[in-house]
């Protein structure tokens, strides 16, 4: 019998949303869950499937029945000839790591965090960078997903192709994902080169930088010309590294909380403290290699509020552009560094940002100097609005402001998905208020 607590409340991991469902269930079995289905049927209730909380919005919140998957998280299966791995959806893919380390695999991309679940990465089109790459999900060749009237469906290319298809980014709305099987390619090692350049640089020859570096992103400067540029690669070099506890840590973390909590008094100073940490912390050239999940993944040190919208690749140079310019005429609206630069393949996800398209994400970001909360209300609109002007769809875990409209017009299977997700979950059991925004 599966026990539910009261009480309890949620929230994510950046301190922005917030939730005190009913009940808060930490299954161990899949009958657990089909007893917690079984209740929320029977009591009309919905239900919410959580993972790390990493997501910085709503979409995890719920005032019904949470089910944290915590303890759904083993390894099933290793299959070393095809290099695929089968585990269930609550295993965070820091756990994940050193136990593909052991048989010498590793997933051929990530993102810039691991204290993410299995399912919850691949739901919220979870992505990092590298053209040849598409989102993580892309790694997905077969999931388990139970449905709300406690039956399990199978699905890959070959069985349930359409469902499969939708699942990969499933919003959590489709279901309870049990296990998730990963394409994995055999263990390697990354280096990664950061160099300073300028704006005009990088955009006049993105082409040739996508194809200098596998994993190629940028860092940008608002309020400045100046640009990290970060590549990283496949090597056979022996871990190295240029970490510094006093650069890293007193410098980029603590002293810069700190002038980012004065320029809440004094916003004309943002645009130094841009110019100021590029110069102290990025305009030399800086090596690390190591592991590739190691180098792939970093510390978020800081509380944040974040927007991420993917756009179509060609549109890129335009885009920045105009929100460099936008900046520049409105000196009020200031905006924190970086505004990171990310490319990924195309895929064929029905709620992929990605949907046959290559795509450049942007993502924008207002830290939190100890918990306080930045004005960001200009900035965030005018972004939104350069991104859906060029095309822009909003990455599915982090906070926007669209609609069933918006979408509709963003994604051509947004009708196909809305008809699965209908068949499967036909009384909304797993609907949120993020979920009726997006549906209704």
């Amino acid at each position: 019998m599966v026990h539910g607590y009261k009480g309890v409340k949620f929230q994510n991991w950046a301190r922005t949303y917030g939730c005190c469902p009913e009940m808060y269930f930490q299954p161990t079995s899949v009958e657990e869950i089909r007893e917690v289905l079984a209740l929320a049927r029977q009591q009309n209730k919905r239900v919410k499937v959580v993972g790390g909380g990493h997501s910085p919005s709503d979409i995890a919140c719920t005032d019904g029945f949470m089910i944290h998957m915590g303890m759904m998280n083993r390894v099933l299966k290793v299959d070393t000839e095809k290099k695929q791995v089968t585990v269930e959806a609550g295993i965070l893919l820091t756990d994940l790591h050193p136990q593909l380390d052991k048989h010498g695999l590793a997933l051929s991309n990530l993102g810039a965090v691991s204290d993410v679940t299995a399912g919850g990465v691949i739901g919220s089109g979870t992505h990092n960078t590298g053209i040849k790459h598409g989102i993580l999900a892309t790694q997905v060749v077969a999931l388990t997903l139970l449905m709300a009237d406690g039956t399990i469906l199978e699905c890959s290319e070959s069985s349930n192709a359409e469902v499969f298809q939708a699942a990969r980014v499933h919003l959590g709305c489709l279901g309870v994902v049990l296990t998730v099987t990963l394409q994995c390619v055999p263990q390697f090692h990354l280096q990664e080169t950061t160099f300073p350049s300028t704006l005009k640089e990088v955009l006049d020859n993105l082409d040739s930088h996508l194809k200098k570096s596998e994993y190629f992103r940028f860092l940008w400067f608002p309020h400045s010309e100046n640009v990290s540029v970060i590549y990283q690669d496949h090597t056979i070099k022996p871990p190295s590294s240029s970490a510094n506890w006093f650069w890293d840590y007193a410098i980029g973390f603590y002293l810069l909380e700190f002038l980012l909590w004065i320029s809440t008094f004094l916003p004309g100073l943002v645009g130094w403290i841009n110019r100021f940490f590029f110069w102290l912390l990025f305009n030399g050239k800086k090596e690390n290699c190591n592991l590739s999940h190691k180098i792939f993944t970093y510390e978020c040190r800081f509380k944040q509020h974040v927007q991420d919208w993917a756009i179509p690749r060609e549109k890129t140079k335009e885009a920045l552009l105009e929100l460099k310019a936008m900046l520049e005429a409105n000196p009020k609206v200031v905006a924190h560094y970086p505004v990171e630069v990310r490319f990924t393949r195309g895929d064929d996800i029905l709620l992929s940002p990605c949907f046959q398209r290559d795509s450049c994400y942007m993502n924008i970001i207002m830290y939190r100097p100890y918990g306080k909360d930045v004005p960001r209300l200009d900035y965030w609109l005018a972004y939104e609005t350069i991104m859906k002007k060029v095309g822009g769809r909003p990455h599915w875990a982090k906070a926007h402001n669209c609609t069933r409209k918006d979408f509709e017009k963003m994604y051509p299977a947004f009708q196909r998905f809305c008809a699965i997700r209908e068949k499967l979950d036909p009384t909304g059991m797993f609907l949120n208020a993020y979920l009726e925004k997006v549906f209704y």
